[in-house]
């Protein structure tokens, strides 16, 4: 096909974005940019089953990114509802600060 994009290439902006996704999760303090930064992870693998599934020319990569997504909006809904909690009980959003869940 003319003009279709190298496999190569989607691997390597997965690698970028996990990386960026990865380096995020680490270094930042703040609660919601750290979920934000775990779903540019998860999102950076869904790149990689599409790419490979596209590929392939088989569905299975597709059915896992399905269930990647399901899971991912299943971690944002609790994530923030702890994050939301969490908040009430301290009043920040700071990682530091969430050391212990005692009373």
């Amino acid at each position: 096909m003319i003009g279709q994009v190298p496999l190569s290439y989607y691997l390597l902006l997965s690698a970028i974005l996990f990386a960026i996704g990865a380096g995020g999760v680490l270094i930042r303090r703040n609660v919601i940019i750290v979920l934000m930064c775990v779903e540019m992870m998860m999102n950076a693998v869904n790149l990689t089953f599409i790419a490979f599934s596209r590929y392939l020319d088989s569905t299975t990569g597709q059915i896992f990114v399905f269930m990647i997504m399901a899971v991912a909006a299943v971690e944002v809904a609790i994530g923030l509802a702890l994050l939301v909690e969490l908040n009430r009980h301290k009043d920040t959003v700071d990682i530091n600060e969430f050391n212990s869940l005692q009373g």
